[in-house]
This record gives C-alpha cells, sequence and structure tokens, in this order.
C-alpha cells in the first residue's frame, strides 16, 4: 500500500495492518523478537512499552520489509528506506519462522484395517521452523493424518493425530504409515528376513502380520502425535 511521505503513520496501527497483511500473529510476531507471546498485543492494545525499542523495530522491519520510519523510528520515510534498503541488499531476508503442514483428510487404521478417503488437505498445523530443525526434520515432506482403532494402544490411541515423514530415505525398523492392497495401516514394521516386513501391533491382542516387500507400500515415518488427553 502506497503512503505520502507527509501522512502522519501511528506505528501501532501499522503494526496491525502489516501484520494482517502477511497473515502473521501478533504473537508469533512476538517469539520472532525473542519476547513473551502477549508482548506486540500489549504494544498496540495498551501502548505498553510505548514505543518499540530500536533492535526490535529493525527486526519488524525487516521482516515486512518497510522503513523502520513506519513503525515508529526516527527520521524522515525516506532516510529510514535508504538505511533499510542498504541493509537488507546486504543481507538476505529471513525465512518465515513457521512451517505450514497440511492435515490430510485420511484415516490411518490401528485396528484390523480402513480405506483411504481421498488425500486432500482440509486444514494445517504450524510448526516451529526451529522446532523442526532440531528434531531433524527441516526440509522434510511432512503430512499430518490420524489414527483409527486400538491396535497401537497405549503409543497411538484413536482418533490422535500424527505427523508422517514422507521424504524418501533409507528404511529402518519404526513406527510406519503402510498401505497393503487398498487399506492405510499404522504399524511398528520390522525386517523380517530378504524381502520380508513384519507389522507389528502394540496392542498384544493383535497378532503380528508378516507380509512379503512387494505387497505393502511404505508410505512414511511416524514422527510425532497429538491428541486429547
Amino acid at each position: 500500500m502506497e503512503r505520502a511521505l507527509e501522512d502522519p503513520i501511528d506505528p501501532r496501527e501499522r503494526l496491525l495492518e502489516l501484520s494482517r497483511e502477511r497473515g502473521a500473529s501478533l504473537a508469533s510476531l512476538s517469539e520472532l523478537l525473542g519476547r513473551n507471546t502477549s508482548y506486540l498485543q500489549q504494544f498496540i492494545k495498551k501502548g505498553s512499552p510505548r514505543k518499540l525499542e530500536e533492535g526490535d523495530r529493525r527486526t519488524l522491519a525487516e521482516f515486512f520489509g518497510v522503513p523502520e520510519a513506519e513503525l515508529g523510528g526516527t527520521g524522515s520515510a525516506e532516510t529510514s528506506a535508504a538505511r533499510e534498503k542498504s541493509y537488507t541488499t546486504s543481507r538476505s531476508r529471513p525465512e518465515p519462522e513457521w512451517v505450514e503442514v497440511p492435515r490430510l483428510a485420511i484415516g490411518a487404521s490401528a485396528g484390523p484395517g480402513a480405506l483411504p478417503l481421498d488425500e486432500v488437505a482440509f486444514d494445517a498445523f504450524c510448526f516451529s521452523r526451529r522446532w523442526l530443525a532440531e528434531h531433524g526434520l527441516e526440509g522434510a515432506q511432512l503430512s499430518a493424518i490420524m489414527v483409527e482403532g486400538d491396535s497401537m494402544e497405549p503409543l497411538l490411541r484413536d482418533g490422535d493425530e500424527i505427523l508422517i515423514d514422507r521424504s524418501p530415505r533409507p528404511f529402518r525398523d519404526g513406527v510406519h504409515v503402510v498401505r497393503l492392497g487398498d487399506t492405510l495401516m499404522v504399524k511398528r514394521v520390522a525386517q523380517a528376513g530378504a524381502d520380508r516386513f513384519s507389522l507389528l501391533s502394540q496392542n498384544l491382542a493383535y497378532p503380528p502380520v508378516d507380509v512379503s516387500a512387494q505387497d505393502i507400500e511404505v508410505i512414511g515415518r511416524v514422527v510425532w502425535k497429538g491428541g486429547r488427553i
């Protein structure tokens, strides 16, 4: 949005406007500054602090690609714009702090089996880029689906949502989502000799299933779970 240089700019209104345009919450922007999640909400709604600290203002201006003057910096907008241009040309703009992971309209059976629905994302989870990197998932091909059934209890319960890493990686034993025929299942998968796998349930009421490697497709490794207590 173009603004005349002579128009007065309220830094609080401008920050709120920029956050809405970018689709970034005030809480996530506060975390970007290393502050508590209510910091910018209090700045905008309650006027505390009275003005942004220089380092915070510079970080936000760089994130939004605007002159610091629009966020309460001293000096003219032209001077701030020139300084900002010089600053950003010598340093790449930071990557977004959050990664959206699609929630797919699919149920992976933890029981006898369930037919999958169309793989359509109906929503998304947001994960911190830092958290993903700490867990070795930076750049991974991630998606989230729901667990159906009780064969993986108590590890996974009916209704839990699981994060699947679908990146091509060498296979290793662990909890995976696999496709057996037209059925998606979540099981502990272990190699059982040449070209054989065992599909193991956490719930001992369900016996192991021994299958040929040709009969199953390993969709991805389960790397996180979430659910109601």
